[in-house]
């Protein structure tokens, strides 16, 4: 997990360094862990700093509603990343069960929009990582404890982040 964790945070440094941004999506309470490693992003983790290009695609609620109305919610992320989503970017996507079809939606279009895809999951959500570039894996299936260790695996990636993109300030 160590080691996916290090990847991820190098491909998301790479992005941030290019121009790019972080996309983030997530359902329930990883739509929530979505927001919080977004303002980690964009505000700071530890130190004061430039901001940096990171939106959780949960939280405008106007796109959301609209979507799911209109194209039902599977689609409420992938319709964001079609519209929002650039080759270079990334996109992180977090499901504990890694089969939600608005998360796979997601990844399939940021798949066929050239970002680099990110799946969070638990033990269960293996087949998720056919849609992934990399794919952290948390070692459970009890949905409190893989949400846990997503969000600590997420500070722990922005904290590699700005550390990283900080020396380049220096």
């Amino acid at each position: 997990m160590l080691a996916s964790a290090g990847r991820i945070a190098a491909n998301i440094v790479a992005a941030l360094r290019g121009g790019h941004k972080l996309l983030i999506v997530g359902n329930g309470g990883s739509a929530a862990d979505a927001q919080h490693i977004a303002a980690e992003i964009v505000g700071r983790y530890k130190q004061e700093r430039p901001a940096y290009a990171a939106i959780a695609l949960t939280t405008d609620t106007s796109a959301l509603t609209a979507i799911g109305n209109d194209y039902g919610f599977d689609h409420v992320f992938a319709r964001q990343v079609e519209g929002l989503g650039a080759a270079g970017d990334v996109l992180l996507a977090i499901s504990t069960s890694g089969r939600s079809p608005s998360i796979l939606n997601a990844l399939r279009k940021g798949r066929e929009r050239g970002l680099v895809t990110v799946g969070f999951t638990g033990a269960k959500g293996l087949a998720m990582g056919e849609l992934c570039d990399e794919l952290l894996v948390a070692p459970s299936d009890d949905t409190p404890l893989i949400q846990q260790i997503h969000l600590a695996t997420a500070h722990g990636i922005c904290e590699v982040v700005e550390a990283a993109l900080m020396q380049d300030e220096a």
